[in-house]
C-alpha cells in the first residue's frame, strides 16, 4: 500500500470528483426500494478503516432503514466537497485542514459529524534516528507534500521545544512508499496515521518511534481528520434526510465501537483487496478513537474548531481572520 496523504487538499476551489462506485446495499432491511431516497457518499480516499462505521451500517441495512439507497463512491484527487457543494453529492468525507479552507472561501459545506474524536497523526521515524520528540527534528530530512500546513506544524513544534525549525529540511517526495524512504535514508521522519501507517510498520518488525500531535496540543491544535460534510442547502431545505443519514451512521460507529470485529467484517467485504489482519489491528485500535473522551460519537467542540481556525489564521494560512465560524459545524443532527 502506498502512502496516505496527511494532507488532501489545502486549496480547496477546484474539487473535483470522480464517481467509481465501491458499494452500497440495495437489498438490505424492510424498506420497499421504491420508497428509498438515493443518496452518495464521497469518500476521502480508498475503502480503509475509518470507515469501518459506515460499512457496518450499509451491511446491516441500517441505512436501508432509515430510507437511504447509499452509492458509496471513491473520490478523485481532489475529492469531495465541490461535489457535495454543487450537488452532485449528499455527503463527503473530508478533514478540517481541507474544510476549513474550503468554507473560508465560500463553499458552502457544513461539517456535520466528526469520524474520530482526536487527531490520530504522528511524526514517524526509525528508532535508530533517535529521534523522540520535537527538539530532535533539527539537523533531520522530513519527508513530505510540501503544503504549507507541514511546514506550519513542524515550524510551531520546532519552536515549542526551543529549537531552530529553519535546521529542518523539507524533503518533497509526494505519494511514495514511506517506509523504503526512511530505510534508504531519503528522509528521516514522515508524517502518518498511529490507526494505520504506524501499525502496519509494526506489524512488519520495524523499529519506529513517534511523536503524535495530539501530546502536543499545548503546542498545536487538535483538528477533525475525518469529518463528515454535507451542502449547505441540503441542511437548510432538507435537514430530516441528513438527521437520518447521521443517525445510521452513528449506529454504524457505535456498533464498531462495541465489536470492531465486525467493523472490520464488513471493511474486508467491500474491499477484499485490504491487508486482513492490518483491517483487524486498526479496527481494535479505531474502536478506543471514535468517540475516545466525547459523550457520543461524532460530537464536534467548539473548542477545536476556535483553535484550529486561529492557527491558520496565525500562521496566514488564511487570508483573514473569519467573524464567525459557528455556521460552519453543526451538532445538531447527532441522534
Amino acid at each position: 500500500m502506498r502512502r496516505h496523504s496527511p494532507l488532501p487538499l489545502f486549496a480547496a476551489t477546484a474539487l473535483a470528483v470522480t464517481l467509481a462506485a465501491c458499494g452500497g446495499d440495495d437489498d438490505a432491511g424492510t424498506t420497499s426500494p421504491a420508497e428509498l431516497r438515493p443518496v452518495t457518499l464521497v469518500l476521502d480516499w480508498t475503502p480503509n478503516t475509518n470507515h469501518g462505521g459506515i460499512y457496518l451500517a450499509d451491511a446491516n441495512g441500517w441505512y436501508t432503514d432509515a430510507g437511504i439507497d447509499l452509492e458509496i463512491i471513491q473520490p478523485g484527487t481532489a475529492g469531495g466537497l465541490q461535489a457535495v457543494a454543487t450537488g452532485s453529492a449528499e455527503f463527503a468525507i473530508s478533514v478540517q485542514e481541507s474544510l476549513v479552507p474550503a468554507q473560508a472561501e465560500g463553499v458552502p459545506v457544513t461539517s456535520v459529524a466528526a469520524i474520530v474524536q482526536h487527531n490520530t497523526s504522528s511524526l514517524l521515524a526509525l528508532a535508530s534516528t533517535g529521534i523522540g520528540g520535537p527538539a530532535d527534528l533539527p539537523g533531520h530530512r522530513y519527508g513530505g507534500w510540501g503544503g504549507p500546513l507541514e511546514r506550519a506544524l513542524l515550524d510551531r513544534l520546532v519552536e515549542c521545544a526551543e529549537g531552530d525549525p529553519t535546521a529542518v529540511d523539507f524533503v518533497e517526495v509526494g505519494n511514495t512508499d514511506y517506509r523504503v524512504g526512511l530505510e534508504s535514508g531519503a528522509f528521516d521522519v514522515v508524517w502518518v496515521y498511529d490507526g494505520w501507517d504506524k501499525l502496519r510498520l509494526e506489524q512488519a518488525g520495524v523499529d519506529v518511534t513517534t511523536i503524535p500531535f495530539i501530546e502536543h496540543a499545548d503546542c498545536i491544535p487538535d483538528w477533525y481528520t475525518p469529518l463528515i460534510a454535507t451542502s449547505n442547502t441540503l441542511v437548510a431545505d432538507d435537514p430530516e434526510l441528513v438527521e437520518a443519514f447521521i443517525s445510521a451512521t452513528a449506529r454504524g460507529y457505535d456498533a464498531a465501537i462495541a465489536d470492531p470485529g465486525a467493523a472490520a467484517d464488513a471493511l474486508l467485504a467491500a474491499a477484499p483487496e485490504l491487508d486482513e489482519a492490518l483491517v483487524r489491528a486498526s479496527a481494535d485500535y479505531l474502536a478506543g478513537q471514535f468517540t475516545a473522551d466525547a459523550d457520543r460519537w461524532g460530537e464536534q467542540s467548539p473548542e477545536v474548531w476556535e483553535q484550529f481556525v486561529a492557527f491558520l489564521t496565525d500562521t496566514e494560512l488564511l487570508d483573514h481572520a473569519p467573524s464567525d465560524i459557528s455556521a460552519w459545524y453543526t451538532n445538531d443532527f447527532l441522534p
